[in-house]
């Protein structure tokens, strides 16, 4: 879908920030493309196309485009922890990748969760699910407070999982029994993250206890670490679980708890492919990429784009893409162009998740899908509209809920050729209203219904596969499910959108239908975030020229009377 997915959190520090090594990076853009040496007579017009404001620039790239390519799957080096970093150099004696880890979480019984009132048990249940799509090996039990409050079989089970648990989650139990009872049987456990919870839980990492105040809901501040070891890791990982948490969404209480794990435990899969590649890195763009990062530093939009990221929460995908949708420019494709795709400086490898798996569709109409009739399904409405389909809601919390969202599906003027082409919506951070468009080729999967898609997305390839999960008989709504990944920016992402002819959700006779769809995507209706369809005057809809719409299925009379 969108090439930009779930930023993450990133260390402090970038190894290209420190003065010796900006110094060895200028040294080197100089020799190589015989720069200028600073002059305040060289670009008078932009103070901050002087050599030292380049040398900080240059200094934040790196750190920019991991915050800007990565999704939340991105690792924090400085928090790892000092035993995982031992592990890693020793390369023995800890756990291996692909040992079980497990993880108990206990919610206050009853307790509603901000996410459109589903209680926090079902959405920390949702949440277990998802842990086992990243590795199968995280295992994580869900019990209510209910449990710390009876001498039943459940406070015993609780009481055996404890013993064993290598993370502990508390969320919204504020019962005074249930919280002595925690502080009691939790004592040895050494990762214990609270939220929404009474103020006297502990919290730990690596086996440190955390004093932190506590700011509605989730932590605010860290007012003291125990113990000196990794201390600034500790706090970053604070950081970055309570930001992520405080987004309300399926995607980022995952991501709070693989980031402990990651941190704490051992590696995660997903997370590892990120880890930052040091001198290595800052030699490949130097040797490669010179003029393409001091063009960057010199255009107004492609400055901007860097100042704008290092100024974003580094796990706020949305204040992330938004930078890049708001400062788009050539050099800004020129720069990521070279970097990451052509060079793959940060040598990353991401592959397309596999789970979950979401079967297509296999009837339309009452007849069996085939390839042709799966095209004219994603085309849709287009020729009777001007669109194939709207967006209504999306899963993918960064991406999915631009506003003002059109699909153009269409076939080609070259035999066989299928495209795809989003236009959407983007608010600027300096206050404009500007729209967006990507041009995606598509290709038939094995079989009718999915779809690989392809696009070159401000200076990086995306690959994904797309599933038609459903479609209703008349057109009113539609499925869509993706994987997808950006190979050398590291990251893999998932989501589905549902669409209809009008951006309007489906009719409440419909919702059945749509209810049965999102559960074989492995989505519950409260993960989905709607999206703002007013205000869409202007899109910029037209197509190629020679462009065609149906091969099988006439839309001419169905034709909704709410269009």
């Amino acid at each position: 879908m969108a090439l930009f997915v779930k930023p993450s959190p990133w260390p402090s520090s970038s190894p290209i920030t420190d003065s010796a090594t900006l110094g060895i990076l200028i040294r080197s853009l100089r020799a190589r493309y015989s720069l200028p040496k600073r002059s305040k007579q060289h670009h008078p017009r932009s103070p901050s196309s002087s050599w030292s404001a380049a040398a900080a620039s240059i200094g934040r790239v790196e750190e920019s485009h991991r915050r800007w390519r990565r999704g939340r799957v991105d690792v924090v080096i400085g928090a790892r922890g000092a035993a995982a970093e031992e592990e890693e150099e020793a390369g023995e004696g800890g756990e291996s990748v692909g040992a079980v880890v497990r993880v108990v979480a206990v919610v206050g019984a009853g307790s509603v969760s901000p996410l459109k009132r589903a209680s926090w048990e079902e959405v920390m249940l949702h949440t277990a699910k998802r842990l086992r799509w990243v590795e199968e090996g995280f295992e994580m039990l869900v019990f209510t407070d209910n449990s710390c409050r009876s001498d039943g079989e459940m406070t015993q089970n609780l009481l055996k999982k404890l013993q064993l648990a290598d993370v502990l989650v508390v969320v919204s139990v504020n019962n005074s029994e249930s919280v002595k009872w925690i502080q009691i049987h939790s004592r040895n456990i050494p990762n214990i993250i609270c939220f929404e919870s009474s103020s006297s839980l502990t919290n730990k990492l690596g086996g440190y206890l955390i004093s932190d105040e506590m700011r509605g809901n989730i932590f605010s501040g860290i007012t003291n670490i125990s113990g000196s070891m990794n201390a600034k890791g500790r706090t970053e990982v604070i950081q970055t679980v309570a930001e992520a948490w405080d987004r309300h969404n399926s995607d980022d209480i995952r991501f709070c708890i693989l980031v402990i794990i990651n941190g704490y435990i051992r590696p995660v899969s997903v997370l590892n492919n990120l880890r930052s590649k040091g001198f290595s890195t800052l030699s490949c763009m130097a040797k490669n990429c010179g003029p393409q990062i001091l063009n960057c530093l010199l255009d107004p939009n492609c400055r901007k784009a860097l100042q704008c990221l290092n100024q974003c929460s580094p796990v706020d995908q949305v204040c992330n893409y938004r930078c890049i949708a708001s400062y788009e420019s050539p050099a800004l494709e020129a720069f990521s162009l070279c970097v990451l795709q052509k060079h793959n400086c940060l040598q990353l490898d991401a592959k397309i998740p596999d789970r979950p798996y979401v079967p297509p569709m296999v009837k339309f109409q009452g007849s069996e899908l085939c390839h042709e009739s799966a095209e004219d399904l994603f085309v849709g409405w287009l020729g009777e509209l001007d669109w194939s389909w709207r967006v209504v809601a999306g899963q993918n919390p960064a991406y999915d809920q631009f506003p003002c969202q059109y699909q153009l599906f269409y076939r080609g003027k070259a035999r066989g050729s299928f495209w795809y082409e989003p236009v959407f919506q983007v608010r600027t951070l300096d206050g404009r209203i500007v729209w967006r468009r990507r041009k995606y080729r598509v290709k038939r999967g094995t079989a009718p219904g999915t779809f690989s898609f392809s696009v070159l997305d401000n200076g990086v390839v995306s690959n994904e596969y797309w599933t038609i999960v459903d479609v209703a008989d008349d057109l009113s709504w539609g499925l869509f499910h993706y994987h997808g990944a950006a190979r050398v920016a590291g990251q893999s992402y998932t989501g589905a959108v549902l669409v209809s002819p009008d951006g309007k959700y489906p009719r409440e006779v419909e919702r059945p239908g749509l209810a049965s769809a999102l559960e074989k995507c492995g989505i519950k209706v409260w993960e989905l975030f709607e999206v703002d369809n007013c205000s869409c005057q202007g899109a910029p809809l037209g197509l190629p020229e020679g462009s065609s719409f149906h091969q099988k299925i006439r839309i001419g009379d169905r034709k909704l009377s709410s269009i």
